[in-house]
């Protein structure tokens, strides 16, 4: 165990989305009984080469599955059930999730071959899953994906509910908010919210996505050319807007990108949109139909180089390539760390002759996260005796603190965390009651877990200096060189321009295999790799001021 279990407390803590953006997955623990809050992924930096997507460390739960109850779904974005197929490769849990959220999960589980032995429960905001000392509920919120809810676990100590991502839209696309849910829950006293950072930042309200709609129309109705709409797959609510528009323009629908292609068939079949027959027409049909009578729903709105919009700018696409009337809608904004991406892709889309809308200049995005005055009512509706940000990095973390201070909440009941932390609660405190595993580990692949830090400094080394391949033949028998040093450089230098230090790097290397084959000693394959690398390394410093990855490749006869 990591910490000590006491029967007057409940612990809490994150496994992921504690001092970052992804990779959410929050556990409430009473005594025996583990429940897991949603599983997610995060996508990996630029700092991260090769790496597919980050994951949480799942050892604590792995080794304590017999008491893991299920894994409890607030929505279907990435980062909240990304992990999930991850997961259950290591320890077989129930899922319960909402019809939407349900269906994106066992399309994964399918691709992963875990669908059959998965027990996948569709729950909504009405149901209570009873356990033996615990419960969990569901309430109504607004995001940008719909049957979005926060979670409440009722445990023998009190209550402690999760916002999930959230914000308050008074008319929204779809359901709205339980405010009633939510007030009641403040009346009848909540021991732990832990809540939604991510806007943190942002003062005031953030934008209803009605207005979104009715903005969306404005500009996309009289466009007399192709609409080319990027946004996020999963925003069904704004592919909703979309879809209407086009249905109201009598134009045709064609779908590009994968993760597009299967949420927009998972939200067809569950009937998220209401489309009539013919709207929906296959990429190759395009060409059929005059340019205003077409709308291409595509990914890649954050400049991702191999999603379809950027291969549509680039004039790489199968199918598409730009016109001069076309007009490109980015309905989203750029995740942090995107904008060189989502800019350079705007200014290839106007080199190539379409005219561009994003949301710097026009209102067709608003964000599905709550910003201050948001937070400000969630906390005052709940009115929880202990809170916990969650899901933001460290400064949201803390200035989501100072809001909860400044609708009185104590100082000393605002708990900060990092991913592992525990925090101990019990009627009226809590206090640390120690760490679990909460490391990133990465996907690359199929690999799990595989890849560490000396791999990725290896990748970044590469990136940044190249390698040096050097081929020695050698017969170990009679102790001679029999052909070499042989050199091949990829990424480090252009070798027609560098005879001279190539030619005196081969001495090195000549010079030293030569001295350990004559040294009387024995020698063999590994003593000769290392002592290449040994002197070639301080001698390419010297002359080139890098340090290229040096691989020595020892032949024998």
């Amino acid at each position: 165990m990591a910490f000590e279990v006491r029967p007057d407390e409940v612990y809490v803590f994150a496994i992921g989305g504690l001092g970052e953006i992804g990779k959410n997955m929050y556990v409430v623990q009473y005594q025996d009984e583990i429940i897991i809050m949603d599983n997610g992924v995060k996508f990996p930096d630029d700092d991260l080469p090769g790496i597919d997507y980050v994951i949480s460390d799942y050892s604590y739960l792995i080794e304590n599955q017999e008491k893991v109850k299920g894994i409890f779904i607030s929505h279907g974005h990435e980062d909240h059930i990304g992990g999930i197929p991850w997961l259950l490769k290591q320890a077989n849990f129930p899922i319960y999730a909402d019809r939407l959220a349900s269906a994106l999960i066992e399309a994964k589980l399918e691709e992963h071959g875990l669908l059959k032995e998965t027990e996948l429960h569709v729950v909504n905001d009405d149901d209570v899953i009873p356990f033996d000392q615990v419960e969990v509920s569901f309430f109504t919120v607004n995001h940008s994906i719909p049957e979005a809810s926060g979670i409440i676990v009722s445990t023998p100590v009190g209550k402690i509910a999760f916002t999930g991502d959230y914000k308050f839209d008074f008319t929204p696309i779809g359901r709205q908010a339980d405010l009633q849910k939510m007030a009641r829950l403040g009346e009848e006293g909540l021991l732990l919210l832990l809540a939604d950072s991510t806007n943190s930042e942002v003062p005031g309200w953030t934008m209803s996505e009605h207005y979104v709609k009715n903005s969306l129309r404005e500009i996309m109705t009289p466009i007399e050319g192709r609409i080319i709409f990027a946004s996020f797959a999963s925003n069904i609510s704004r592919l909703t807007e979309a879809i209407d528009i086009a249905v109201a323009t009598n134009r045709k629908i064609t779908v590009f990108g994968r993760s597009m292609e299967n949420n927009f068939q998972n939200a067809q079949e569950i009937g998220y949109f209401n489309i009539p027959e013919g709207t929906f027409i296959e990429p190759n049909q395009i060409n059929d139909y005059p340019d205003n009578e077409i709308m291409i729903m595509c990914t890649g709105s954050q400049g991702e180089p191999l999603a379809a919009l950027s291969r549509i700018a680039n004039g790489t696409h199968r199918q598409v390539s730009i016109h001069p009337t076309d007009t490109v809608v980015f309905s989203s904004s750029p995740i942090p760390g995107n904008y060189s991406s989502v800019n350079n892709l705007i200014n290839r889309l106007l080199e190539a002759g379409a005219e561009v809308v994003h949301g710097k200049i026009n209102n067709v995005h608003t964000s599905g996260h709550a910003t201050q005055e948001q937070q400000k009512l969630m906390l005052r509706l709940m009115k929880p005796k202990f809170f916990m940000p969650v899901h933001g990095e460290y400064r949201m973390l803390c200035i989501h603190g100072e809001t909860a201070q400044a609708v009185g909440i104590p100082e000393e009941n605002i708990i900060i965390h990092d991913n592992g932390q525990v925090a101990a609660l019990s009627k009226n405190s809590w206090r640390e009651a120690g760490r679990v595993p909460a490391s990133d580990v990465y996907v690359d692949g199929a690999g799990i877990g595989d890849i560490g830090n000396i791999v990725l400094r290896d990748r970044h080394n590469l990136a940044d200096n190249g390698i040096l391949i050097v081929v020695v033949t050698v017969d170990f028998s009679n102790n001679e060189l029999v052909a070499g040093p042989d050199i091949v450089s990829r990424g480090f230098i252009y070798m027609r321009e560098s005879e001279d230090l190539i030619k005196d790097a081969q001495k090195v290397i000549q010079t030293t295999v030569i001295g350990h084959l004559n040294s009387g000693k024995d020698v063999n394959e590994k003593i000769l790799r290392d002592s290449i690398q040994n002197s070639l390394y301080p001698f390419i410093h010297k002359r080139t001021k890098r340090s290229p990855i040096i691989l020595p490749v020892i032949m024998t006869v």
